[in-house]
């Protein structure tokens, strides 16, 4: 995967000073570097029984609806709140520098159903951790969360106790 790493763009000091941040949107307009990715993780699951592929806002976006398609699922939006137009559960949750909210539509996944979690970045861990209880709320099954990225020093995995995590693309500093 380090052809797919090549691709990212390292922006430092960004959004504030001492953080640096990896910029996918290189490697998105490469019509490889996007092959590469989607199949590496689509290729994860391929013997995993999926219902539905969970795409978190907004860069879940970009990766979930291309990973349902390859893998025979449907695709759910988890979106901020007033984004979606029938009647949603929500979650709030904490972030390194404040909490932010997520919902879904009560409809959008069925009891039993077998849930793929996908997002650009596994970080802390919050928002997945919330993508989760979202899930079980609704009475899904999470079968695994799949990330573009980790950021290993930050241990987002603890929060995820249980499910499958894959990450493509691991950076440990």
């Amino acid at each position: 995967m380090d052809h797919l790493k090549k691709l990212i763009r390292e922006v430092p000091d960004w959004p504030k000073k001492g953080i640096l941040f990896y910029d996918i949107t290189t490697l998105l307009k490469d019509r490889d570097g996007l092959r590469g990715l989607i199949d590496g993780l689509a290729a994860n699951y391929a013997s995993v029984p999926v219902d539905v592929v969970l795409g978190v806002e907004a860069r879940g976006f970009i990766f979930a609806p291309a990973i349902a398609y390859r893998l025979g699922a449907g695709f759910v939006p988890v979106r901020k709140p007033g984004k979606l137009p029938a009647e949603t559960t929500r979650i709030s949750y904490a972030l390194e520098y404040g909490s932010d909210t997520l919902e879904i539509h009560k409809d959008a996944i069925q009891p039993g159903q077998r849930v793929l979690i996908v997002d650009d970045l596994l970080a802390t861990g919050g928002t997945a951790a919330a993508c989760v209880e979202l899930v079980k709320g609704l009475g899904g099954h999470v079968v695994g969360a799949a990330f573009a990225v980790e950021l290993l020093f930050l241990s987002g995995r603890k929060r995820l106790e249980g499910v499958d995590v894959f990450s493509l693309l691991e950076y440990a500093s």
